[in-house]
């Protein structure tokens, strides 16, 4: 008999009358006064069948919580940001907004710590109490505005899913003279990603413990050949406005993809022991998502400096974008096919970015809703891939826009959430020790969420006064430089943190939670 058969089965009694019979869907306890009956469901059945993960957003207790490895917790993250995706970014500080090298990287630096902070942050969480991280939001946000994240974070992780799958899907059509149809490439990364996420938490662990190793041999090879072209220059340096401008916007970029994985942070370490030092969680987060970023960033800021040099990388970057530029770099006048298969294994890393996203993607539609934990996570999470699929495939011919419109969009909602958690955290619960994380699902002990609300509603109108996006620009941003600066994550943030705290004492008083 299975283990997940096992916990279907109640204990047996001590009362001599009492039996229990078992096959293999059904188990049965008969004694004098009562018979009950569980039978697996068919989502159980399969799952047992694969040895693939069925819990949903229910807590996770204590009993269950084995997963003890540091090493886990930032592998996870580690491979996740070593891909393409990561790269591609970097490279728009130049492609986009016409920075230099140097005022790339700085930007790249600063920009990440700051958003990776929160990440690392409700990792904790995860370990001390065993919920997923919207779930968890209803303790720090309230129960009808953890509802409205819930349902943007759905839609964000179809966007990471698609933007992430465009570039791979460029760089799959390059090769072979670009037999390979964009609508094919996007396929064949949708199909990877469902077969890791349908397993769940260990099997996804286990793959993004090792994912990594490919990615950054492929990456060193990029490095080298880049190196070897001679076609990098620094680049002049700037200042002034526009180039105030420029950071602004491509900073709230790299915020947007540092910080991206907030609203998931606490679903990956949920099996680890609560008494697991938070500390070294908190570290090991922080070093597993800023040592991919800082690198594969820069070689990206690094890579794409090289179009001012060679008019034929500006060709392949205006015509196919990172893609091209990779093409460029390994295939062109450099390594012919065993370059084809360096860009291969480049494009394949996305499926590391993307399990994170279309996991937690079933979790955050079962948060949404009582009656959507019915549905099992891999349904969501198969629906969402193929609504992704049905998006990057357009989207495909517009990549350096709609990625640059996109992690400066992420990064609007996650500062709003991040001031209005944080105020909860801090100020209201003073610390860890006022949470019960069994109240996660009584409605009568969970805040309310009309402050959170609020503060969500106000800090949208910050956004709205600060974003640069292409296709508005607020009247605040448009004051900085010439091309407008994208300040809407900072506005955003400020002023929730402001609504927030001028309201949720208001909260307090009259309903007492």
């Amino acid at each position: 008999m299975s283990d997940l058969e096992k916990q279907y089965i109640p204990e047996k009694t001590d009362l001599p009358n009492s039996y229990q019979y078992e096959n293999d869907s059904t188990s049965v306890e008969v004694n004098a006064t009562t018979a009950t009956e569980t039978r697996l469901t068919f989502n159980d059945r399969v799952a047992q069948m694969f040895h693939a993960e069925t819990r949903g957003v229910e807590i996770v207790p204590d009993e269950e919580k084995i997963d003890s490895s540091i090493w886990t917790a930032a592998s996870m993250w580690f491979s996740a940001n070593f891909v393409i995706a990561t790269f591609s970014l970097g490279a728009l500080g130049h492609g986009i907004w016409d920075l230099n090298f140097g005022t790339s990287c700085l930007t790249i630096v600063f920009f990440s710590i700051l958003g990776v902070i929160p990440v690392a942050l409700f990792s904790v969480f995860g370990a001390k109490f065993g919920l997923r991280q919207l779930i968890l939001s209803r303790f720090l946000v309230g129960n009808f505005t953890a509802r409205i994240f819930a349902f943007i974070n759905v839609i964000a992780c179809v966007g990471w899913g698609a933007v992430n799958i465009m570039v791979s899907a460029q760089l799959l059509h390059s090769i072979n003279g670009g037999v390979l149809p964009p609508w094919a490439g996007c396929l064949i990364l949708v199909v990877c990603t469902i077969i890791v996420t349908f397993f769940g938490y260990n099997v996804i662990h286990m793959y993004e413990k090792w994912s990594w190793v490919p990615n950054l041999f492929s990456f060193l090879i990029v490095l080298a050949r880049m190196k070897i072209s001679g076609n990098f220059t620094q680049g002049e340096w700037t200042s002034g406005p526009t180039t105030a401008g420029g950071v602004l916007s491509f900073g709230g970029a790299i915020f947007g993809f540092a910080t991206g994985w907030t609203t998931y942070a606490a679903d990956y370490t949920v099996y680890m022991p609560k008494n697991t030092s938070s500390l070294k969680i908190f570290v090991s987060v922080v070093l597993g998502c800023l040592i991919p970023t800082w690198f594969c960033m820069i070689l990206g800021a690094a890579c794409v400096m090289g179009i001012d040099t060679s008019a034929r990388w500006k060709e392949l970057y205006d015509t196919q974008s990172i893609g091209g530029l990779i093409f460029a770099i390994l295939v062109e006048d450099s390594l012919g096919k065993f370059g084809e298969f360096v860009c291969v294994l480049l494009a394949m890393s996305t499926v590391a970015n993307n399990i994170p996203n279309m996991y937690s993607l079933g979790l955050s539609a079962q948060s949404f809703h009582s009656s959507f934990e019915k549905v099992p996570r891999v349904v969501w999470t198969i629906c969402g891939n193929f609504v992704t699929l049905a998006i990057c495939i357009p989207a495909y011919y517009h990549f350096s826009d709609v990625m640059s419109n996109f992690m400066n969009l992420i990064a609007y909602y996650l500062a709003i959430y991040q001031a209005i958690a944080y105020s909860e955290h801090v100020i209201y619960r003073k610390g860890f020790a006022n949470y019960d994380p069994t109240d996660y699902n009584q409605w009568d002990r969970l805040p309310l969420g009309i402050a959170g609300t609020f503060a969500f509603c106000c800090g949208v109108v910050g956004c709205v006064l600060g974003m640069g996006q292409v296709w508005y620009t607020g009247v605040i941003a448009k004051k900085i430089g010439e091309f407008g600066g994208d300040i809407g994550f900072e506005l955003g943030a400020c002023f929730a943190f402001v609504a927030y705290n001028a309201t949720r004492w208001a909260e307090l008083k009259y309903y007492g939670r």
